[in-house]
Order: C-alpha cells, then structure tokens, then sequence
C-alpha cells in the first residue's frame, strides 16, 4: 500500500489535485472555526425548500458540507492508491472530482456566511 501512495504522489496532476483538495479543506475548517462562535442559532441551509422554518438548520449543521468533504477526501485517496496501477485516467478524473467538491463546498459555506453576517 505503501508503494500504491509513492505512485500517487510522483503523479503530477494528482498530487496537485488532492494538495489543493487538502488545503481547500483545511481553509473551510479554519473559516468555520472563525466564524462559528457568531453565528445565529438558526441558519438558512436549505435553499431549496419551501420559505419558512424548513429552510432553517441549526448552527451545527453547518458543518455537514466539512464533514462531507472530509469523508468523501479520504474514500477518494484511498480508492486512488487502489486504481492507480490498473487506471490512472480514472485516478485523475477522482482526483479532479475530490477537487472540484471541495471547491463547491467552500463556496456554499462562504456564500452562507456572507448572506449571515
């Protein structure tokens, strides 16, 4: 497995797609933790609901797109270092992936947070 990780990081696009995935991840935790004290009891997370208090969800939950993110990271590295040998094409186009879910993370919880604050 050792060696599986060893491919994955000689590879460029790769390791620049998880890197930039990590320091997406790790910005989103340091944002929230920055912010999260001043945030209200209830926040408008659901978008897509009907108006009124179903598209309200309380200050924790604004941590699921982190902890989804994270998830998704670490299934995603770890399916990587699986594939790698047999397809890398397809290793690329996760590593894209796990970036771009990142990125819309990000978006939505600073997108959030400006309407908030």
């Amino acid at each position: 497995m050792n060696a599986a990780f060893k491919q994955l990081r000689a590879d460029k696009i790769i390791r620049l797609g998880m890197t930039i995935s990590l320091a997406l991840i790790l910005l989103h935790a340091v944002y929230l933790a920055f912010f999260y004290l001043s945030l209200p009891p209830v926040l408008p997370l659901y978008n897509q609901m009907p108006w009124g208090e179903s598209r309200l969800g309380s200050r924790l939950e604004i941590l699921i797109p982190l902890a989804t993110t994270i998830i998704f990271f670490f299934i995603n590295y770890i399916l990587l270092a699986k594939l790698y040998s047999t397809m890398p094409l397809v290793s690329r186009m996760i590593s894209v992936t796990t970036l771009l879910l990142s990125l819309v993370s990000i978006i939505f919880i600073v997108r959030t947070l400006q309407l908030i604050l």
